[in-house]
């Protein structure tokens, strides 16, 4: 087995950063991923990262309380005001120390990092690289990595976290170069694993964004907070999913129905295209389902073609060559044909703001992880800056940790040997066994479910057959079998693998959903279109049990912003 003090899984923004951290702290730390870390998801983020800098002209009374009142305001409340105060107060730091790294942001004229609007802000907040701000932190964060020596291990996907007696022993991981399943042994595990985006169809996550991380801690006992709470961005490339950032917006885009209308008007005459998200994604939603699509299709327009070719240049290139490419569109010329799609997990592993978990030994950064900062609705710009802020908290929490709970390789051995056990079984059950299912109409079937019923707007109705799809689905997953028998880069086994965390994600969600009879954030009920905080001003906590998942409820911590109502 390999050893390591620390383990952090995920070689994106959060991961790199709680990894960077834990070195500096002198923590014996490495990572593992399932891919090379600048192929990580983190790369995909495009409109900017949050900071109170007042660098821009009409910016200059901005603070962290400003940030914090607009983040607690975005969430519908829900978020936790402690971890949306820390998220605030540390965001300037953040862009300085990346800034001084080397993340080449774009620039003002008077040489400051510039920043621009996006929505649900009083103020333009959000520091920026072009359109592809993710993919430049990402890439100087691996450098700090290289710079430190710290030891990667690609391309290996991580199968089990391995739990006993209430702390944690380690992984067992394929590796998927060797064909070999491998164990881990640490004092501590870090899981930054991404969200879950792919239990949907239609998404601008990436392919690994299955939430494996989530369901693994899940398995292990630690809680889902809040799954139901799932955004989906309004602007996605129409047919392909892929994210039109919300940049367009704010560089002055229009979002134009088959009447030409910026409809907008209607549903937020004050923020227009810059409302927060779940308001411009259920806005689009119902433009097209009352007909104003454009033709009758699923989807409106993104103007942007009054910006001019030299604007979209500087500040929105990435965006250009996407339509290009993908659409065979020049968005100089051209409206871009765009509906909503799932983005983002809100919910996650419940942690604490330093990334402990009810797990010693176990923490979670980023998105695979609940603080909660962004309680049922996400802000533009505030999930690079959480992936920095709290990657780095809880890499110094960890790094911490196992200086003082020194175990070594004997301590977690024999834990990690019988998880390795059981896994080999596993695998040799899927690799033997004559299918009775197919694990990918399986796979499209849940992927086809979370479309149709759990999406941006929901009922209690489709939510009952989804849950009973998904139990269903839960049920024929033990016919299921891997029909590749080789061992070396088996994607076959890997899907398999993955369908069947997926399933018990899905299902949460879609029991979490079913469960919150009330409209707040990004989870829309028709059925109950309205917020109610005397009733479901809580978190849920969903755990899994024998017979599907058991929910919870604890309070949302409000100290400084009482909730209110939500205009925009």
């Amino acid at each position: 087995m390999i050893h390591h003090q620390l383990l952090i899984v995920g070689g994106g923004l959060a991961g790199l950063r709680a990894a960077i951290k834990a070195a500096e702290a002198g923590a014996d730390c490495a990572v593992v991923s399932l891919v090379h870390p600048v192929r990580s998801h983190s790369g995909a983020a495009q409109g900017g990262i949050n900071a109170s800098l007042g660098n821009h002209p009409d910016s200059g009374a901005d603070n962290p309380e400003h940030h914090a009142f607009d983040t607690v305001k975005g969430s519908d409340y829900l978020g936790d005001q402690d971890a949306i105060r820390i998220l605030c107060e540390e965001a300037p730091g953040c862009i300085h120390e990346m800034e001084h790294w080397g993340t080449p942001f774009s620039r003002f004229d008077d040489g400051t990092v510039a920043q621009r609007p996006l929505g649900g802000t009083q103020y333009p907040r959000a520091c920026y690289a072009a359109d592809k701000t993710g993919h430049y932190l990402l890439h100087t964060c691996y450098e700090q990595a290289v710079l430190r020596g710290l030891k990667v291990y690609d391309e290996y996907s991580v199968q089990e976290l391995v739990v006993e007696d209430g702390a944690c022993h380690g992984l067992v991981t394929y590796a998927l170069r060797t064909g070999m399943v491998e164990g881990f042994t640490a004092d501590a595990v870090l899981f930054a694993t991404g969200g879950s985006g792919r239990i949907f169809g239609r998404s601008t996550s990436a392919l690994i964004n299955t939430g494996t991380g989530m369901a693994m801690a899940y398995r292990a006992g630690i809680p889902v907070k809040d799954p139901e709470f799932v955004q989906f961005h309004p602007t996605t490339l129409y047919g392909t999913n892929i994210l039109m950032s919300e940049g367009c917006r704010g560089e002055g885009g229009y979002l134009l129905n088959s009447e030409n209308e910026r409809f907008m008007q209607r549903y937020a005459a004050s923020f227009m295209e810059l409302a927060p998200r779940d308001l411009v994604a259920r806005s689009i939603q119902t433009e097209i389902d009352q007909g104003r699509g454009i033709g009758g299709k699923p989807y409106v327009f993104l103007d942007l073609r009054h910006l001019g070719a030299a604007v979209i240049d500087e500040r929105l290139p990435g965006i250009r060559d996407i339509c290009i490419h993908f659409a065979g569109l020049d968005p100089v010329e051209e409206p871009i044909p765009i509906q909503p799609g799932q983005h983002y997990s809100m919910g996650g592993i419940d942690v604490e703001t330093d990334g402990g978990t009810c797990v010693e030994g176990f923490f979670a950064a980023g998105e695979a992880a609940c603080l909660s900062v962004h309680g049922a609705n996400r802000l533009g710009g505030n999930s690079l800056l959480e992936t920095i802020v709290f990657g780095a908290r809880t890499g110094t929490a960890a790094a911490a940790y196992v200086r003082d709970h020194v175990g070594g390789p004997a301590a977690h051995a024999p834990a990690v040997g019988r998880a390795l056990d059981r896994f080999t079984a596993k695998l040799d059950r899927l690799l033997a066994r004559k299918p009775t299912a197919d694990a990918y109409a399986m796979r499209a079937q849940v992927t086809d479910t979370m479309d149709s019923v759990v999406q941006v707007f929901r009922t209690g109705q489709g939510l009952d057959q989804a849950v009973r799809t998904l139990r269903d689905l839960r049920e024929r997953y033990e016919g299921v079998a891997v029909r590749s028998g080789g061992r070396i880069f088996n994607l076959d086994m890997l899907r398999v693998l993955e369908l069947d965390t997926m399933i018990d994600l899905a299902l949460a969600t879609a029991e979490a959903a079913r469960a919150r009879t009330e409209s707040r954030g990004a989870h829309s009920r028709v059925d109950f279109p309205k917020r109610d905080d005397i009733e479901w001003l809580r978190h849920t906590l969903a755990y899994r049990g024998d017979d599907g998942p058991r929910l919870e409820y604890k309070p949302v911590v409000i100290d400084q912003f009482k909730p209110q109502e939500r205009v925009y």
